[in-house]
């Protein structure tokens, strides 16, 4: 649990070299910059040849979006930046038209088909006459019959009939039922050859399309420089510039001191380094191991604490697994995780974030099966003889379910107020959440022992220390012992809250006894169905196995994350934390690596 001390740092060069500066400083990427000034004027870069960045950005979705890709070019001998990104949007463009072009021939084909393949044969064909359309719903036929029009069925269906009409002039509404169809003048034969042609098309294109995804890496690289230059400006612009000097400030990690004071004097700037004053905020930078650094993205989903704070990535971390364990409650639906796990393992690995979410998501799983065994719960099925010692836990005792959540629930509250204390340590403020302490353990101590002697003791100290520390004003003074109790009366208007978060945790229960009934439910529903019908029983029992047991698999994994998360990020983070930070983000050059096929 670690916030990264920063320092700031103050930098002074030349006006003239300020260019290079920022170019090196921003290739460094160890600063967050401090604007020293504020302008509103936004400028926009434009890349090389004068392309446009959102023309950029809409052709490299183009390309991401194609399923196959080509092995990446990394170097720029044979690259036209332009060129490519012409050839990229015109097929895009080109694209778009044929696959429009494409939906309306399919529809016009599934329309005529009932008709059949056929040539108007015009005016002179008939000798004067025309042939008229209609679909016909069939139970309006009957309004046909007696009808003095020449008609004839060409076609039926379970919906309508298909009604051809011979007549020199178009049928007047009320000698028909239904307004008449247009086929148009173009035969089936013809619509489909047109349409094999169009695919065929689209076939060059797609083909084009995948070869144009060899200068995807160098496409993205451009775009990461057109966007770094664009920050170079907007850092330029937060700098203190006079004639022959400018400065620049910024939070760096205390443990790069080193580096930045080699790069100050590479650079020839005058470097003064200092640590935070009182009054200033510096952001947050969290730093955690990478096998629990999961932690970290769900902090920073939610809320990042303040720099003078504590970083809670890893009670998060491990207090979500087993949450998320206990609404699960199933080590079958375990093993799916992993199944899952395993399918996107090697995408997760190829970022950063994918690797954190990863080490997550196999902390869930194992914690997931763990509990899913001490219930004795597999697919909603008993455990086999080899496994039944490893069941502890009935999923039916609703007492001793309700009694673990609610102790789990209490543990979780005990240590953020410990935490809280531990923060406020020094100082008679740390004996307000000890006071809550002793507040949830003479409650749960009251309701698993079902009698109260000890509890009205540790009920009296708690309000106490609660009423009388909960305040930082001085002890001092006739007022200022009035204004603390004050603001102890109104702390202690949060007894209420704690009792309603203590009891959220009956949420972990409820969950938990709700996926493992739906499970059983299922199994049982699939073994009535193959008892009560032969033959096809056995097709049908596992079909619904399958789509059951997926459906609640579904079901439950979604209960875990946004239960599981919201116990941490509303009730643990009431709590613990008080202060919200913004996150340190690095005046830094973006990466682009390529990838092989």
């Amino acid at each position: 649990m670690s916030i990264v001390t920063l320092q700031k740092a103050t930098l002074i060069g030349l006006t003239e070299d300020k260019a290079q500066v920022l170019d090196q400083l921003q290739a460094l990427g160890l600063v967050h910059v401090i604007p020293l000034r504020h302008e509103s004027q936004e400028r926009e870069v434009a890349l090389l040849d004068g392309v446009h960045p959102e023309q950029l950005q809409q052709a490299i979705r183009y390309l991401l979006s194609c399923p196959q890709k080509r092995k990446q070019v990394t170097t720029e001998r044979h690259f036209s930046l332009r060129q490519v990104l012409e050839g990229v949007l015109k097929n895009r463009k080109k694209r778009l038209e044929l696959n429009e072009q494409r939906d309306f021939l399919r529809k016009r084909i599934k329309d005529l088909e009932p008709w059949g393949s056929f040539n108007l044969p015009g005016e002179q064909g008939l000798y004067g006459q025309l042939l008229w359309f209609y679909l016909v719903p069939n139970y309006r036929m009957h309004e046909l019959e007696g009808n003095e029009l020449p008609w004839a069925v060409v076609h039926r269906d379970n919906r309508n009939s298909y009604v051809a009409v011979i007549s020199r002039e178009e049928p007047r509404s009320n000698q028909m039922p239904v307004p008449r169809t247009h086929t148009g003048s173009v035969p089936l034969e013809q619509l489909d050859a047109q349409l094999e042609d169009l695919e065929i098309e689209l076939e060059a294109l797609d083909a084009e399309r995948e070869a144009f995804t060899r200068w995807l890496y160098l496409l993205q690289r451009s775009l990461a420089g057109n966007e770094d230059e664009a920050e170079r400006e907007e850092v330029s612009r937060q700098t203190l510039d006079t004639e022959e000097v400018f400065a620049l400030q910024g939070w760096f990690p205390a443990q790069q001191q080193d580096a930045l004071e080699s790069f100050a004097r590479r650079q020839g700037l005058a470097l003064v380094v200092e640590a935070p004053a009182e009054n200033d905020l510096p952001p947050t930078l969290l730093q955690n191991p990478d096998r629990i650094s999961g932690g970290e993205d769900i902090v920073r989903f939610y809320q990042m604490p303040g720099y003078r704070s504590w970083d809670p990535s890893r009670v998060i971390f491990f207090s979500f697994a087993i949450f998320f364990a206990l609404i699960i409650s199933d080590a079958g639906y375990a093993l799916l995780l992993a199944a899952v796990l395993g399918f996107y393992w090697r995408r997760m690995g190829e970022s950063a974030t994918g690797r954190r979410l990863r080490a997550l998501g196999v902390t869930l799983t194992l914690f997931s099966a763990a509990w899913g065994a001490l219930v004795g719960s597999y697919f909603g099925a008993a455990p086999p003889e080899q496994l039944e010692g490893l069941k502890l836990f009935d999923m039916n005792d609703f007492d001793s379910m309700m009694k673990i959540s609610v102790i789990m629930g209490a543990g979780h509250l005990v240590l953020a107020n410990l935490i809280t204390a531990w923060r406020s340590r020094g100082s008679t403020v740390m004996l307000a959440p000890l006071g809550w302490i002793v507040l949830i353990l003479a409650g749960v101590s009251a309701w698993l022992r079902q009698q109260v002697d000890i509890e009205w003791a540790m009920l009296a100290a708690g309000v106490l220390a609660i009423l009388l520390c909960s305040s930082h004003r001085p002890w001092q003074g006739a007022k200022n012992w009035m204004w603390r109790l004050i603001d102890g009366l109104m702390a202690l208007t949060g007894l209420s809250k704690m009792f309603g978060d203590v009891l959220s945790y009956l949420r972990l229960f409820a969950l938990g006894l709700a996926s493992a009934s739906l499970a059983i439910t299922f199994n049982q529903l699939a073994s009535d169905v193959a008892a009560a019908v032969p033959g096809m029983g056995l097709l049908l029992e596992v079909l619904i196995l399958l789509l059951g047991h997926l459906l609640n698999f579904v079901l439950a994994v979604v209960s875990g994350v946004i239960h599981g998360l919201r116990l941490n990020l509303i009730e643990f983070y009431n709590w613990s934390l008080a202060d919200e930070g913004y996150a340190f983000q690095p005046f830094t050059k973006r990466e682009v690596n390529p990838w092989t096929t």
